[in-house]
């Protein structure tokens, strides 16, 4: 995920009860927990038709399946979701001006941005020109030097080097400037984006976005891998239009499905519709290993066996994502598009050593960061810290980490004094119910920023130093009101309640059904009732390993993650005869062939004698 404003992605409303679950109004955690909203004769339904235990049939019904739905749900299927190009608007005009291009023999460029859904989507169009003969020229921005989005000097450099048609992805709807200056430079461009639009469109040859506001595909909230999925398949119908397969085979758009899901995945969209179908689709390709680069990503990173969402969001799409953080821009999308073994090794390792790079930058901008923020009064509606040399590439990460840690909208800024003049740049990240981008923008508008905006639950900023205190108190007496009344928006979610008994491997297996999981489709959390811990110990540095016991013998185990000194964790070390409800995630912890069910604990709610 990108650091920049204006982006498609909405937050999702949950379905959930107001009364307290359990009537826990204020766990260890500093939660309140509430259920999710079922239709108690749903679930049945779904349960008796779909063969299926009544957890997962909770499951499904939280998230608004019925009866009708639960089959297609739980077997997404390409097919069935897929969305007619046609429906997208200039999906249609931009395939055909590339078959224009490609049939005249023009050198084409793809300007791409530097995060993965950049790079997923640059790799695809680089792979399917390969597969017809065609070279596509890359460009990918530096997060630093040149900031997000083209440039008219990018344009430049790319008319330069020979292209006459450029294809921009995850990138230029709102690049106006720039695209006029490509435009009088004789330079055509496609666009083809996802993030959301304000005023005027700006000058293209095509314009494919689906948050364009005459665009009736219903497809806003699509990932830009997602887009440029349905381009290449308007350029396979538009190809066999034009008879171009005669001679050669059509491009097999299944082969490429797993970098559609990568960027799918790490770009946080909601998993539900044609996003859910990708995703899923794209990990069972993506489970062959049959990529050169994400092969060797996989090697580097550890990741063996069967990919999933974890794999992707947390292992493989870091890595990409450290070559635009702090190393080179362009190195995603170049080992994404080869096919050289050597050549695809070589660069995974980069990229692991940029991310290991990218990890001590980051730890050392969040002790910092979070020691100015513990300063900070717990009265205050937002946290925003800010500090000389912080690197612009972590601190979108930090300020997601620090607002976990408080609860609260964060933002981090960095200043670059070698600017000149000096100047800020912020990324922040927000809690459910408080619209950061909306106050940004304000900000913006207020003159209080450079630039600035983004979406409810992120966004970017740039600024004069000078301004970050005035900055601060308007913003905080901004979101006061918001995150008053966020209330409920902040509880901890459940699916239900389970006992120890029933938390087996056999569950964690089925609920496995219900995902691929990510942004829209949580993954089930449950309680566990009026259970003690029958042991605890400390491993690794902060994390806490378990188990839980329900008074009759039976026991479920389990770890905490990040726990150990805080009063979760403290109340698990101690291991006394208090009572607690628990809450969390049933995981399937496999180490050697052997496959084990382990609660990995959310929260603890202690239970008053």
């Amino acid at each position: 995920m990108t650091d920049t404003p204006i982006l498609s992605r909405q937050p999702q409303t949950e379905r959930t009860s107001a009364e307290p679950y359990l009537g826990i109004t204020r766990s260890l955690g500093g939660k309140k927990w509430l259920a999710r909203d079922i239709v108690e004769s749903d679930v049945a339904t779904i349960a008796r038709q779909q063969q299926i235990p009544d957890a997962l049939a909770r499951t499904l019904s939280a998230r608004g399946i019925t009866p009708d739905t639960a089959a297609r749900f739980l077997q997404p299927r390409l097919r069935d979701e897929f969305p007619d190009p046609a429906d997208f608007a200039d999906m249609d005009k931009a395939a055909g001006l590339i078959w224009d291009a490609i049939e005249q023999d023009r050198p084409m460029a793809v300007f791409a941005d530097y995060d993965v859904d950049g790079a997923t989507s640059a790799a695809q169009l680089i792979r399917w020109m390969r597969h017809i003969g065609k070279t596509l020229d890359l460009y990918v921005p530096d997060r630093v030097a040149e900031g997000y989005g083209p440039t008219a000097q990018a344009f430049q450099t790319l008319g330069e080097r020979g292209a006459e048609l450029v294809i921009t992805v995850d990138c230029g709807a709102t690049a106006n400037e720039a695209l006029q200056a490509a435009d009088e430079m004789g330079l055509g461009v496609i666009v083809v984006d996802h993030h959301l639009m304000e005023g005027v469109p700006p000058v293209t040859a095509a314009l494919v976005n689906p948050n364009r506001d005459d665009d009736k595909s219903g497809c806003g909230h699509m990932a830009a891998a997602g887009v440029t999925f349905i381009l290449l398949a308007a350029l396979n119908r538009e190809g066999r239009r034009r008879e171009a397969f005669n001679d050669t085979t059509e491009p097999d758009l299944l082969k490429l499905i797993d970098l559609t899901a990568l960027g799918t995945v790490c770009d946080v969209v909601a998993l539900t519709g044609i996003n859910r179908a990708i995703t899923t689709q794209g990990l069972k390709v993506m489970s062959q290993w049959q990529h050169a680069g994400l092969k060797a990503l996989a090697a580097v990173a550890g990741v063996e066996g069967a990919a999933s969402t974890y794999h992707a969001g947390f292992q493989l799409g870091p890595r990409i994502n450290a070559g635009g953080r702090i190393g080179q821009p362009d190195l995603g999308a170049r080992l994404l598009a080869t096919d050289d073994a050597d050549e695809a090794m070589t660069i995974a390792r980069k990229l692991d050593g940029f991310n290991s790079e990218r990890r001590t930058i980051e730890a050392d901008v969040m002790d910092a960061a979070f020691a100015q923020i513990d300063g900070q009064g717990s009265n205050r509606s937002i946290l925003i810290a800010s500090g000389e040399g912080w690197h612009p590439g972590v601190i979108g990460v930090v300020a997601g980490r620090a607002k976990d840690k408080f609860g609260k909208p964060v933002i981090i800024i960095g200043i670059d004094n070698d600017a000149t003049p000096p100047i800020g740049k912020g990324s922040g990240r927000s809690v459910p119910g408080v619209n950061l981008g909306g106050a940004i923008s304000a900000a913006r508008e207020a003159g209080l920023l450079l630039s600035g905006g983004g979406h409810a639950m992120a966004g970017g900023l740039s600024c004069h130093p000078e301004q970050i205190n005035d900055l601060i108190t308007f913003l905080d007496e901004r979101l006061a009101p918001e995150l008053a009344a966020a209330g409920d928006a902040m509880a901890l979610r459940l699916d239900g309640m389970i006992a120890p008994a029933g938390a087996d491997l056999q569950l964690a297996e089925l609920l496995q059904s219900a995902g691929p999981f990510g942004q829209g489709n949580a993954e089930p959390r449950f309680a566990l009732a009026n259970v003690q811990v029958n042991y605890a110990s400390r491993v690794g540095s902060d994390h806490v390993r378990f188990s839980l016991d329900d008074g009759a013998g039976q026991r479920v185990a389990g770890i905490c993650f990040r726990c150990a000194d805080n009063e979760i964790g403290q109340a698990l070390l101690r291991a006394d005869q208090q009572k607690y409800h628990a809450a969390g995630r049933l995981k399937i912890n496999e180490w050697q062939g052997r496959k084990q069910v382990q609660l990995q604990l959310e929260d603890l709610a202690a239970i008053d004698p």
